[in-house]
């Protein structure tokens, strides 16, 4: 039905239309006080200014962590050591997206150079409970990967506090 640059439409079995698109990667980056990195950007598909875990979409030929890799090096400047701790479809009610969430750990600064894609992204470090709060009360509008980033962040911090 359309085929575009990151995504198809397709019609199966006459009945359901389905967008096929690229896989695409989330990262949840602590700093040392325990705030949780979030860019700032425009989307234009939703007509609003979101908060979100910086993502990406995963280029040909890249693994997941590669990609991951790259996206927080493009958004924030920074590098870290990744490891995955859940994936998942984005909606699978209609689209095969399918999205990786990485935690980095070991934060360096590391800038590749300027992406236009990257253009008018602002950096955020915020406390996980007041993503969640902010994405509870629609003080803050993200995505389901922030939520799962931020959830994850929350138990991170809480088994820290209690001493595990």
């Amino acid at each position: 039905m359309y085929d575009g640059r990151i995504v198809r439409l397709e019609l199966l079995g006459g009945k359901w239309e389905v967008v096929r698109h690229a896989d695409a990667v989330a990262i949840l980056a602590l700093n040392d006080v325990g705030e949780m990195l979030l860019v700032r950007q425009e989307r234009r598909a939703v007509g609003a200014f979101t908060v979100e875990a910086p993502a990406g979409l995963i280029d040909p030929g890249e693994t997941p962590e590669q990609a991951a890799r790259r996206e927080l090096q493009e958004e924030a400047g920074l590098d870290g050591d990744m490891t995955l701790f859940t994936r998942f479809y984005a909606s699978p009610g209609f689209c095969d997206e399918f999205l990786y969430v990485f935690e980095a750990t070991n934060l360096r600064e590391s800038k590749l150079p300027h992406d236009e894609d990257e253009e008018g992204i602002e950096v955020l470090w915020l406390p996980p409970a007041q993503v969640l709060a902010g994405l509870r009360d629609g003080t803050l509008i993200g995505s389901a990967s922030t939520v799962a980033a931020a959830l994850h962040a929350a138990q991170l911090l809480a088994l820290r506090g209690a001493g595990a």
